[in-house]
């Protein structure tokens, strides 16, 4: 009956206040009592031998009312804000054992597991909530053939998702709940798509569907506008603190140090970005932004919090200056013209992916449904060409077909071979005269990171062995080495040692931290590296599902650069780092072991290789191209200067494509002209003072100061 009604009538999403059923609301005039509450709780991941075993977090005090307060939780790292939302929903050992409570759903008689939904989105993506079938694999979203497992969007919220489903009793779906949701968050036009075929961001708001519709009293959110585009993140964050308001249900966000904190959040818990143990501030907004005034420690950190909590959404950019020159967080200068091109790397004439035209149904068009001025003749599709030399960003609104257009690229699209693609001068398809390009020369001449490789990718591999598939037909295949590969891989395991192997040292490290010894001896003891790499035999026998999210996406980064590939491709690659992991990374990128990385406000200075002549990779090169997809500023490396946005598919409008004068970072504008938004004038210690006053106005009712150890 349901689906019928969902055939007939399209949900429209209102701007008004949305209304969501709950199993029942009650009022009160009794004192609210806490949702969840931690009094001087210790908590440990798994160990039962607590005097051998390490603390997650010591001695946590923390209240969350049943309405009122809206938290956002801030770390260092990914793993720690997801250690903390865990601990909220009853996850991991906490010492004493009534050091963590749920008061109010102990009144009600109701237990926390099944109040308290969780969502994480730094967590690699598995389908939607464990709906991914073992045997599934990567081109698999882009087939037009529909397996017998492939959930359309509309089995998933309704829970059929089992190939021998019992019969469900009418009752089993809250119909009036199920169609606000769908309507609110604007799902009507994909209930009936395969979940396999949802972008990032509609995946995203698919998840939080299906956690509202079993109703909970608290909704833990991690990283939830992480990678979406603008106007998505906007639209989400709308609907979400309608729903906070509403206290229906509660929500605990998590967030990256960096980026855009929403307007409706009101407190902030700040976990210390050294210890990653312990709670440093946490109380409203205002409050906490005070108490950092005093703080010593890591100013990158702080100086980012500082600009997230002051409510200002054009941020000034963070850059450093080397002498009087400028410079991004990647090293690159504010104005920077763009490489001569050279030869087509990627040449697209007219370019245009539908689904359904052969079947009967009605034909979708997720890439080049608009026609444009063409050498002066009116043409079909998108035309395009990536050349040597060239760094693209390539934007677009979640669902735009930005991933199409990469997954075209890499042929794991079976639309290539038909398409009027080539590829490094060739078409997948031989024509008379012209051999096609292989599937194995495009995998040796490209570097690809996404989070469909992390998805995809043998996590049984060691960290060595997955430097090392960068020279083989496939990860699993053996690959084909040489010295010079050997100590390349070597290099990039030194350099980030501190990263991949916390806990661990490199001989480069070791280096580094003696006195100063003569030239020469430095040298020889460099060279003695490239021959004895006992220092890195982490690296053999620690695999890649050992590895937390963050070091996992780092390695595919690092895979993606090591065998200096005529293309690189980094879909979202940076996406679910912790900061000094992504910002390494950028400068990684552009000036590779020529540069340290340093944290504060201290320009980058020659690094140890540099001074002694031994640097193995020097950062991207001319000769290369490089396409990047990103929703974030704080992702997009410096060298970006050529752009192209891609419209909604609806809209008709062709793809507009423009030119940087220089790092994303130092013009900020331009931003708003890729996404064609409003030009906001920038920030100033005036404006600061404003929202600062206003957010000390609005809170000072609520407002409770106190800091954890």
């Amino acid at each position: 009956m349901f689906r019928a009604q969902l055939r007939r009538r399209p949900f429209v999403y209102t701007q008004t206040r949305i209304r969501l059923s709950r199993l029942s609301h009650t009022s009160t005039t009794a004192p609210i009592t806490p949702l969840v509450q931690l009094k001087n709780a210790t908590i440990y991941k798994d160990f039962l031998d607590q005097n051998n075993a390490s603390p997650l977090f010591s001695d946590v005090n923390f209240s969350l009312p049943t309405q009122g307060e809206h938290w956002a939780i801030l770390s260092a790292t990914s793993a720690t804000r997801t250690d903390f939302l865990q601990v909220l929903s009853g996850r991991y050992l906490c010492t004493p054992p009534d050091a963590r409570s749920y008061p109010h759903l102990l009144q009600n008689n109701t237990p926390h597991q099944r109040a308290i939904g969780y969502i994480g989105f730094d967590a690699e993506r598995s389908g939607l909530g464990g709906t991914a079938v073992k045997g599934q694999y990567l081109s698999q979203r882009y087939e037009a053939h529909r397996e017998v497992d492939d959930w359309s969007l509309l089995d998933y919220l309704e829970g059929n998702t089992e190939l021998n489903a019992l019969e469900k009793p009418s009752k089993y779906t809250d119909t009036q709940l199920l169609a606000s949701i769908i309507g609110n968050l604007d799902l009507d036009p994909l209930l009936h798509l395969p979940v396999s075929n949802l972008s990032n961001g509609q995946t995203r708001r698919a998840r939080i569907a299906k956690a509202l519709l079993a109703k909970p009293d608290l909704l833990l959110l991690d990283g939830p506008f992480m990678g979406l585009d603008p106007m998505t993140t906007l639209h989400i964050s709308a609907f979400l603190q309608q729903m906070a308001e509403q206290s229906n249900p509660n929500i605990v966000l998590s967030l990256r140090v960096g980026d855009e904190m929403p307007s409706w959040i009101t407190h902030v818990l700040v976990i210390d970005p050294v210890t990653n143990t312990e709670v440093r501030f946490q109380g409203s907004r205002t409050s906490v932004y005070k108490l950092m005034h005093k703080v010593r420690g890591d100013q990158d950190f702080y100086q980012a919090l500082r600009q997230m909590i002051i409510l200002v959404s054009d941020k000034p950019a963070r850059a450093k200056k080397a002498g009087k020159e400028l410079l991004s967080r990647d090293a690159n200068p504010k104005m920077h013209a763009p490489l001569t091109p050279g030869e087509p790397l990627v040449e697209m004439q007219g370019v245009k992916v539908s689904y359904g035209a052969d079947s009967g149904s009605i034909k979708r068009t997720v890439l080049g449904n608009w026609s444009k001025s063409v050498d002066g003749a009116e043409k079909e599709g998108l035309w395009w060409n990536v050349r040597r030399g060239e760094r693209w960003g390539v934007f677009g609104p979640n669902g735009s077909g930005k991933t199409t257009l990469l997954s075209l690229i890499t042929s794991d699209h079976p639309q290539t071979y038909g398409l009027p693609i080539k590829l490094f001068g060739r078409s997948r398809i031989p024509s008379p005269g012209e051999l096609g390009i292989s599937i194995f020369e495009l995998q040796a001449r490209m570097g690809h990171s996404s989070p469909e490789v992390h998805t995809y990718f043998p996590k049984h591999l060691t960290i060595r062995r997955v430097l090392e598939s960068a020279w083989a037909d496939t990860p699993l295949s053996k690959p084909r080495l040489t010295r010079q590969n050997d100590i390349r891989v070597e290099a990039f395991l030194r350099w980030f040692a501190p990263e991949l192997a916390p806990t661990r040292s490199s001989g480069l490290q070791a280096l580094q931290t003696t006195p100063r010894r003569p030239y020469a001896d430095v040298k020889r003891s460099l060279e003695r590296l490239q021959v004895d790499t006992s220092d890195i035999d982490w690296a053999d026998t620690t695999t890649f599902r050992d590895l937390p999210f963050s070091s996992q996406r780092l390695l595919l980064f690092l895979r993606a650069l090591v065998s200096d590939p005529d293309l690189i491709i980094l879909d979202e690659a940076l996406s679910g780092m912790d900061q000094m992991a992504r910002e390494k990374c950028l400068l990684f990128l552009a000036h590779g072991e020529k540069l340290d990385y340093k944290t504060g406000r201290k320009a980058h200075t020659k690094s140890f290789q540099m001074d002694n002549d031994m640097v193995n990779f020097g950062g991207i090169q001319d000769k290369q191209a490089l396409l990047t997809i990103s929703h974030s500023t704080e992702d997009i490396p410096g060298c970006i200067r050529q752009w192209i946005c891609l419209p909604e598919p609806s809209e008709g409008k062709p793809a507009r494509v423009g030119e940087l004068p220089g790092p994303l970072e130092l013009h900020p504008g331009s931003w708003n002209e890729i996404w064609d938004l409003p030009i906001i004038k920038a920030p100033t210690e005036k404006r600061t003072r404003k929202y600062s006053k206003k957010i000390k106005e609005a809170q000072e009712d609520q407002e409770s100061e106190y800091t954890g150890k």
